[in-house]
């Protein structure tokens, strides 16, 4: 457990601790648990209630705010849009997705950039200014982990953070339901995966997720309503050339029913993502190619869900099985079976 709120206090000592503990549980494990983090927490609660009031509309409902009747991927994603992690043995969840809510006259918008834009809104009151609210408070939390870590790696200040103006930067409602003919809790929910972007800010309040140590090892996190989970993502490991590791993880079904709230801290559309030089010490070569942040967070997307794979298959002139799509940096979990007695 970090506690991050000498952060913003200015002592440069003070803050140099904190950014080199941030760095070290980067390093050693992928993910951290973090306090003081200034999230209000009454919000965390009524941005629940919100989630939880728009996933008990009926069925028809929601279906009106399908992310695959918007134009750039916002929305509600119901139980039946399944991707291709092929654990998932137990797959039930359904989930809203938000962005960076950007005005209907955004000139990458307009110009048909699939993830970003406005969001959508359900009519439902308060579900907007509340979760508008989190979003925000949420997304500076990112900056200032970040900053941390460009202090902790040596980086020149804004070396990471001046890249996240515009972000495609997400946040997910998240709402697993165990199906009432499960009887193995500790079957796969949410299948074994990393996470596309730079870091992940989780708040959660049921059991069930799991990350993958350095040592190949499944291991329960613990659960604390008063606390942020953080872990590494793709764009990270390949801007630190693999440094710190993206860390996979997965949900398993321990509760009937789980409501939790990943934020993905991203960096711009066309930000190219390769190795800091400074991080190249002693002439080491680059061990990632470059890549657009945006893209890579779209053909994972395309992966991720049939209606995006569809579209991009109908693009290339072929099914939707002509689309194959792996992420490189989920290589470690193909090397590794390890059951969940197994931790």
């Amino acid at each position: 457990m970090i506690d991050v709120n000498g952060l913003r206090t200015g002592d440069t000592r003070e803050v140099r601790r904190i950014a080199d503990e941030i760095g070290r549980a980067s390093r050693e494990t992928g993910f951290f648990r973090i306090t003081g983090h200034g999230i209000d927490l009454a919000l965390v609660e009524r941005t629940y209630r919100m989630a939880q009031r728009f996933f008990e509309f009926p069925e028809a409902l929601k279906r009106q705010h399908y992310i695959g009747l918007s134009t750039n991927h916002r929305g509600y994603v119901p139980f039946t849009e399944k991707g291709d992690y092929p654990d998932e043995v137990n797959r039930s969840y359904e989930a809203f997705d938000l962005g960076l809510d950007l005005p209907h006259d955004d000139p990458d918008y307009l110009a048909g950039n699939r993830v970003l834009g406005p969001n959508v809104w359900p009519d439902l009151p308060g579900f907007k200014r509340t979760v508008s609210a989190y979003y925000n408070q949420i997304s500076a939390l990112g900056q200032l982990v970040c900053s941390a870590l460009e202090l902790h790696l040596g980086l020149p200040a804004g070396a990471m953070t001046r890249h996240m103006t515009k972000p495609v930067s997400q946040l997910r409602l998240l709402h697993y339901v165990r199906q009432r003919q499960v009887v193995d809790s500790t079957s796969v929910n949410m299948g074994a995966h990393t996470d596309y972007e730079c870091l992940t800010l989780l708040h959660t309040r049921n059991p069930g997720l799991q990350v993958m140590t350095k040592a190949d090892r499944w291991i329960d996190v613990p659960v604390d309503p008063g606390v942020f989970v953080v872990n590494i993502g793709d764009m990270l490991e390949a801007w630190t050339n693999g440094l710190l590791r993206s860390t996979p993880h997965r949900v398993l079904n321990l509760s009937p029913e789980r409501f939790s709230m990943p934020y993905f801290v991203a960096a711009n559309y066309d930000t190219v993502i390769r190795p800091f030089p400074e991080l190249l010490r002693n002439g080491e070569p680059e061990r990632y190619t470059p890549f657009r942040a945006g893209e890579h967070l779209e053909r994972m997307l395309v992966r991720d869900f049939p209606y995006l794979k569809a579209i991009y298959a109908r693009k290339a002139g072929g099914g939707a099985d002509c689309v194959p799509i792996k992420n490189p940096f989920e290589d470690r979990m193909n090397r590794s079976s390890i059951p969940y007695a197994a931790r």
